[in-house]
């Protein structure tokens, strides 16, 4: 089991949180303010390392993940634009978390949404919008 950083559609109530085969919720998380989150097409959200001082801290749920889920069920339900890697976590730890990829970082279809400091924040806002 490893710590999994989730902060799309695999949360409570998202399209692949079904995926994630009944994982342990260890809790809200918030990440070091380090990265820059985008919506990609307003389809799913995908974390970004910013450059240094650019950055901001991004909401989301920690997960202990087995690692067989992660590789057989959740991580072939991602999008071709992220890939697993590391993620730095406010309290100084680390987990595992998506993050987009760095030849789709010119993506035409990428919104800057740092500002809402989640996808749920920028969803919600999205909606009331509409």
């Amino acid at each position: 089991m490893v710590h999994m950083f989730l902060n799309g559609g695999g949360m409570k109530g998202g399209n692949l949180h079904h995926l994630i085969g009944g994982a342990p919720f260890v809790g809200p998380a918030t990440t070091l303010p380090i990265y820059r989150l985008h919506s990609v097409g307003d389809d799913h959200p995908a974390l970004q390392p910013a450059p240094e001082g650019e950055g901001a801290a991004i909401e989301g749920e920690l997960y202990d993940i087995d690692l067989t889920v992660l590789r057989t069920s959740l991580l072939p339900a991602e999008p071709a634009d992220l890939e697993l890697g590391v993620v730095g976590m406010a309290d100084g730890t680390e987990a595992l978390g998506m993050r987009l990829r760095d030849d789709f970082a010119d993506l035409p279809e990428l919104i800057d949404i740092t500002a809402h400091g989640s996808w749920r924040a920028y969803r919600a806002a999205t909606t009331e919008a509409s």
